[in-house]
């Protein structure tokens, strides 16, 4: 299997005028912003180039706590070192994380050698404000996250002006998409390219949008076969289908994404799985108006953060599993709740796989 990291061992010492960004470079792009950066690059208004930053970070005695995993440090080191990438130019850092306003937030922008831009926004980081702010878009028109990349796009715009490409991973997909359709038409001139790599869609509101359908032709969306992230809601934009070697939710990660090439991997369809995952989504959503779907998720993430629970990863912990069932035991109501909550989203299941197995057999006929 060869993923992103190979890609720049076979194509790291091709500059961008040699050969123009294209979708893997944007999906790197999309993984750096992960990485908290130094002081001294976030704060440089001049910006500095992608070596020097990397030079910055690994000299930070904290920088392994300053990656969302480790592979995201090999992706940095690889890209640095890259005579592609080493030369690019970070600028305009923004961060903003507000735990009371279910707001978590970050975007950076690349200038590259040719004078072209590829702003770079943050997907869902490891706290459960940012998962919960995922959730929200589930009840929510436009979430904070939304229209702080709106923002942002507009100020690098006018700090900047020249072509850009917009891109992001997860929830930074999402982003870049909203960024780039909800640009005034004046910007949305100077945007050459939207990635969205396994993001989200929007519900029935962006449809249909003038904006967003003004930039359908040039939104590139990427999800993996057994893709769950990047199906939910609504995509007015097609999506191409890639390999992943990794199974289920574990395909969300980009490093497991099949490089060949400039291009990834394609495949012909999702999986039945996928199908069966995300018809079920949509049958329990549907099953809820946008009240009950936002009081689902009150209850939800409020029993998630019962003890001192602030990350994802620190959910499954014993101590907190344990934390949760007293809690339940003690709360008669929000057991109650958790109980239809689960109760809708079986019975969302079996109306799915009731509907494929009658789409089987017609297509069958």
């Amino acid at each position: 299997m060869t993923n992103v990291l190979d890609y720049l061992k076979w194509r790291g010492d091709l500059s961008f005028s040699q050969d123009p960004p294209n979708q893997v470079d944007a999906l790197i792009f999309s993984g750096l912003i992960y990485l908290r950066f130094g002081p001294h690059t976030t704060a440089a208004s001049h910006g500095v180039t992608l070596r020097e930053a990397a030079e910055e970070f690994f000299a930070l005695p904290d920088h392994e706590n300053r990656a969302r995993a480790k592979n995201d440090l090999l992706l940095l080191r690889a890209a640095a070192d890259s005579h592609r990438f080493g030369e690019c130019k970070l600028f305009m850092y923004r961060e903003q994380f507000i735990p009371e306003e279910d707001t978590q937030f970050a975007a950076i922008t690349f200038l590259l050698p040719d004078g072209s831009m590829m702003l770079s926004f943050r997907g869902t980081d490891n706290t459960l404000v940012g998962w919960k702010e995922d959730f929200n878009m589930s009840f929510r028109q436009i979430i904070p996250a939304q229209l702080l990349a709106l923002n942002y796009t507009h100020d690098v715009w006018a700090a900047h002006t020249a072509p850009m490409r917009l891109c992001g991973h997860s929830k930074g997909g999402n982003l870049a998409v909203f960024a780039a359709a909800r640009s005034s038409p004046m910007i949305q001139q100077w945007i050459r390219g939207v990635y969205n790599n396994d993001g989200p869609g929007f519900s029935e509101y962006m449809i249909g949008d003038p904006g967003y359908n003004a930039m359908v032709p040039r939104i590139r969306t990427f999800v993996p076969q057994s893709s769950i992230i990047g199906m939910i809601m609504e995509h007015e934009e097609p999506y191409t289908i890639i390999r992943s070697s990794q199974v289920g939710i574990l395909q969300h990660d980009f490093f497991s994404w099949e490089v060949v090439g400039r291009d990834f991997l394609p495949m012909e369809e999702i999986t039945a799985d996928s199908r069966f995952l995300n018809r079920t989504i949509r049958n329990w959503l549907d099953s809820m108006d946008l009240s009950q779907r936002s009081q689902m998720v009150d209850v939800i993430f409020g029993l998630l953060a019962t003890g001192d629970v602030t990350e994802a990863s620190e959910i499954i912990q014993p101590k907190n599993i344990l934390n949760y069932l007293k809690a339940l035991e003690a709360d008669e109501e929000t057991r109650k709740k958790l109980s239809g909550i689960l109760q809708s989203l079986l019975e969302a299941a079996k109306k799915a796989r009731q509907e494929m197995s009658r789409k089987a057999l017609k297509s069958g006929e």
